[in-house]
């Protein structure tokens, strides 16, 4: 089956599932975080098949989310652990666990709850803030060019922000994007 790459898309969303966006990735870095590190148990826990097991960690090692280490104890055998790229990504992880215990059918019964280790209290919701502290909606947020803003960009930033906040089309000369 082909995949579309997404490498030439100027989107930060489209260029990180380039690298993370297949399913088996996210859940070979959500095991990490809970300390799985040998080949044979992310294929025991995750049902995975060898090959594509391999396949997987092999790419997310040449990303730098993944590395590998030496295993204590056992001679010439390495184990895998998050990188600081890695672990950048436990956000993500409590955002898509979030998500899915709120919007999905309740089929997942085994569901974890986050708390704090050193007070024992639930982790709040992962939301967009303002620098105030004040939770965002996307009907919050204006679009912006960034320095490498192409002619296609500023054309999604204008039709986004109008869509999306009410904004006035663009005229003809205006330098507003």
């Amino acid at each position: 089956m082909y995949r579309k790459r997404f490498t030439a898309m100027n989107c930060s969303i489209a260029r990180a599932l380039e690298e993370v966006g297949e399913w088996w990735s996210l859940l070979i870095v959500r095991e990490c975080g809970q300390g799985t590190a040998r080949f044979d148990e992310f294929q025991s826990h995750l049902g995975i098949a060898r090959n594509v097991l391999a396949a997987r960690l092999d790419r997310l090692i040449e990303l730098g989310i993944v590395e590998r280490f030496p295993l204590e104890g056992r001679a010439n055998t390495e184990g895998y652990r998050l990188t600081p790229k890695g672990d950048a990504l436990f956000p993500v992880l409590v955002a898509l666990k979030q998500w899915g215990d709120d919007w999905l059918d309740g089929t997942c019964r085994q569901r974890l709850e986050l708390v704090e280790e050193g007070t024992g209290k639930p982790v709040e919701k992962i939301t967009v803030h303002a620098a105030g502290g004040r939770p965002l909606s996307r009907q919050d947020i204006r679009y912006l060019p960034g320095p490498d803003a192409t002619e296609d960009t500023l054309e999604l930033i204008e039709r986004r922000n109008r869509r999306v906040l009410g904004d006035p089309p663009a005229r003809e000369g205006d330098d507003r994007a």
